[in-house]
């Protein structure tokens, strides 16, 4: 239904039985966070905290907390966008069905973001400390916005249709931060402000920016969608929404009229200010760099205003909802952006980005004797997808031929990975990408926006059957002691502690001709270094998780029988992946007991949170 507010969101939320309320003073001091994550993997319900420790704002999280209320907040309006997706995927449709898509021309039409003269959220003014002050991990820097929508013009254009909408983190206090007068602005190297700013930069002129918190969830939702450049979120929010993104503009910026809180600023393009560190959403922490800094003009907000936050962790967490249903209204414009692809995924489990998996179309005359299929239009289609979106933030992406099995499920990672694992030649199939950009979050490569990235291409018939339990004859070096197999055809090691990447190299090359010389490693093409074996063969997300977030392809992959022929790196025998932890990698994220204790009272009888775990 199309929501006037957040507050109207709230109370639908509740009449659905979607909704909790906290009546007890809960510490936005790591202990929201804890209640958040707690109901959250309970597939609980949205939280509403009424009476925030040293705050008169009430907050709610967690109103994206399931996918079947993702669809509840937008059950009126997610057909018909998904429907004006598919239209411009294929215009043919409207004529093959033109009653199926009659309205969604006029729905685009009716969308544009409308300006007013004014609006509830300019109602009061407040300042930076008296928001909530929540603090989701105990290293954080300091408190976070987390559900910020960052709204920036092109300095050179200017207007709402030029404009951005992302959402980026903001430091609300800490580090050298004014207390009260700056905040930090956090945004990857890929965002679609940092062509903004870039602008700005050139230009010699600060940035204004304008951040809402709140509205209804269309606008939350349109801060995370990615849209091409020059397509305006705002129109999205409004189709999405049910209602057109109502503005107003005061003192240069633009204000979201229906919006709870708006903070105004500028940033000087010449001045950044270290930010961070922060729990990020590959499961550690982000560490502290230098980023730009917003310096605070006003902040305003509604009478009835209510603080929505999110809490950012390892997968799976709130945002995998968001992308949930990202894949599901844009999956019709995959085969028309990148002719060939089939299906994509982004692991969760994997921490998003670090892992991507693909099918593809293998058409290429193969001129192969007996006409064996051989990766090569994957390889094209492969590179398109590094190029594309944030699909180019992928480390390792894994890449099939849907003609090999018409019946593959992209989301099926176990029977994705065996696919592949059966068809690989790893003499052939490893592309490597080395000294190039990648994710801002990921710490597993040479330095921040550093690292490397490696295709592995499958095709063809199988060429191996997978084992299922560790061979018979097997001896490891010492400092290495067998594990299990995650999957079949995987082999978890634990290896002694990494200590630097010259002893690394060392260790590889006895460890491989160690096994190579004790082992049949036919049905065993992928073995992975870790820590802790018994957690990373615990369950898949564990493997997961430690394999891809861990591991930088360039200096990381190691194989039994490797060579270098004409700058090709293969290997004969099994793929190796270090993945055990590096003196440079940022730390995991752990809760403070202290804190979990205090949060396990509020789900004691009579309390608020009985039974939602």
């Amino acid at each position: 239904m199309g929501y006037k507010s957040l507050r109207e969101c709230v109370l639908d939320l509740e009449r659905h039985r979607q909704l909790v309320r906290v009546t007890e003073e809960v510490d936005p001091y790591l202990e929201m966070a804890e209640i958040h994550r707690r109901v959250f993997q309970a597939r609980g319900p949205a939280i509403f905290f009424e009476n925030v420790k040293g705050c008169r704002f009430p907050a709610v999280s967690n109103l994206f907390g399931t996918i079947e209320r993702g669809r509840l907040l937008f059950r009126d309006t997610l057909e018909r966008v998904t429907k004006i997706v598919q239209l411009k995927a294929d215009p043919s449709r409207f004529w093959r069905s033109p009653g199926a898509f009659l309205s969604a021309p006029f729905t685009a039409l009716t969308s544009l973001p409308m300006e007013v003269s004014g609006g509830a959220v300019l109602d009061e003014r407040t300042s930076i400390p008296a928001l909530p002050q929540i603090q989701n991990w105990p290293d954080d820097g300091g408190p976070f916005v987390t559900l910020g929508q960052v709204y920036t013009e092109n300095l050179d254009r200017g207007g709402v249709m030029s404009s951005n909408l992302g959402m980026y983190r903001l430091q609300l206090a800490g580090n050298r931060y004014q207390v009260g007068k700056e905040i930090g602005l956090h945004y990857q190297i890929h965002r679609g402000i940092g062509v903004h700013h870039a602008i700005a930069v050139r230009r010699g002129e600060a940035l204004p920016v304008s951040v809402f918190v709140g509205g209804p969830p269309a606008h939350s939702f349109g801060a995370v969608m990615p849209l091409p450049e020059g397509l305006s979120e705002l129109l999205f929010v409004g189709m999405l929404g049910g209602r057109r993104f109502r503005y107003t503009r005061r003192d240069g910026f633009v204000i979201s009229s229906d919006a709870d809180f708006c903070i105004t600023g500028t940033v000087d393009p010449t001045r950044t200010l270290p930010e961070g560190p922060f729990g990020d959403h590959l499961g550690y922490y982000s560490l502290t760099h230098e980023f730009p800094v917003l310096e605070i003009q006003k902040i305003y907000h509604r009478r009835d205003a209510i603080w929505p936050f999110t809490v950012v962790g390892r997968p799976p967490q709130e945002d995998t909802t968001f992308g949930t249903l990202i894949h599901e209204i844009t999956e019709p414009m995959v085969p028309v952006q990148l002719p060939g692809l089939k299906a994509i995924h982004a692991v969760d489990a994997a921490g998003v980005h670090p892992l991507l998996l693909a099918v593809g179309s293998e058409r290429y005359v193969p001129y192969r004797p007996y006409g064996e299929r051989i990766p090569q239009e994957l390889l094209t289609i492969a590179h398109a997808i590094l190029g594309f979106g944030q699909c180019s933030l992928a480390k390792y992406l894994f890449i099939v031929a849907g003609e090999d099995d018409p019946d593959i499920d992209i989301h099926r990672v176990d029977a994705f990975l065996g696919h592949a694992l059966e068809r690989v030649d790893w003499t052939r199939d490893l592309h490597f990408q080395t000294r190039t950009t990648m994710d801002t979050l990921d710490y597993s490569g040479t330095g921040i926006n550093s690292g490397s990235k490696v295709i592995v291409a499958a095709a063809g018939r199988k060429k191996r059957e997978l084992a299922k339990e560790l061979p018979r004859r097997f001896q490891l070096p010492e400092g290495f002691s067998a594990g299990a197999l995650p999957l079949p055809g995987i082999l978890v090691i634990k290896g002694p502690r990494f200590s630097d990447y010259s002893q690394a190299e060392k260790e590889m090359q006895t460890f491989s001709s160690q096994i190579e010389a004790t082992c049949d490693l036919e049905g065993l093409p992928l073995v992975v270094l870790v820590d802790d074996a018994d957690f990373a063969t615990e369950s898949l997300r564990n493997f997961l998780w430690v394999t891809f977030t861990r591991s930088n392809p360039s200096h990381d992959i190691y194989g039994v029988a490797s060579f270098i022929q004409h700058k090709h790196w293969g290997c004969h025998k099994s793929l190796i992946i270090d993945a055990r932890l590096k003196p440079h990698h940022a730390p995991p994220l752990i809760e403070d007991p202290a804190v979990s204790k205090r949060v396990d009272a509020l789900a004691a009888k009579g309390k608020s949170l009985h039974g939602i775990w």
